[in-house]
């Protein structure tokens, strides 16, 4: 069964939790090899194109989901149009997720999409990190692969203000219920990002503008 609950959706292979795919795949271990063979050509790219006045709207989130998967999946940059929770985390509801969306993406435009963490504290900056991926976490907006992609996209944020993309590997060190999980799951159902801040404010790395 899939590790996702959710009504009427025909995303997996029946009575699995493989999502159905372009290239047939069906074991789930080649599936995964093949989503991080994606995600780290993604990186690759997404990084060389990144620059300080990328505009990180939702159009540019959609996009990243997209362009990663879409040779594998059909609802790459897709939203989600059913409800769907994991264990005792229910993410928003379908109904509402556009206008969330496009609130979050609001707010992250009036703050001139985090441009300001180039010059300001990485304390401050990784609060607001902190905050807008807490959201994007609760919105759970795609079928699959959301946390890769809104890592993916937070990494970008952080490059585009003179940091290397945020070392997650010990939050991530340890499966299933890992420090991102936990963090994770404080976010959607207590809507507190302080777990997060933390291993985001240690993962980042300001690089030197001289060398």
């Amino acid at each position: 069964m899939s590790k996702y609950q959710f009504h009427a959706s025909d995303i997996y292979l029946p009575g699995t939790d493989i999502p159905r795919n372009r290239l047939g795949i069906t074991e789930p271990e080649l599936l995964h090899e093949v989503e991080e063979t994606l995600l780290q050509q993604a990186y690759q790219t997404f990084i060389a194109e990144c620059e300080p006045t990328t505009r990180f709207d939702e159009t540019f989130f959609k996009s990243l989901h997209k362009r990663t998967f879409e040779t594998l999946y059909d609802w790459a940059g897709v939203y989600r149009t059913v409800d769907m929770s994991k264990g005792g985390s229910m993410f928003c509801r379908a109904a509402y997720l556009e206008q969330e969306s496009q609130r979050i993406f609001r707010q992250l435009k009036e703050e001139s999409f985090l441009q300001q963490g180039r010059d300001g504290q990485p304390e401050r900056f990784a609060e607001r990190l902190a905050h807008y991926q807490s959201e994007l976490i609760a919105l759970h907006p795609f079928y699959e692969l959301n946390g890769r992609i809104t890592r993916l996209f937070f990494d970008l944020i952080a490059v585009a203000n003179g940091y290397a993309p945020i070392d997650y590997s010990n939050a991530l060190a340890g499966q299933p219920m890992n420090a991102y999980v936990q963090a994770s799951i404080a976010c959607v159902q207590q809507a507190d990002p302080q777990q997060l801040y933390q291993i985001i404010l240690q993962g980042l790395t300001k690089l030197d503008a001289t060398a």
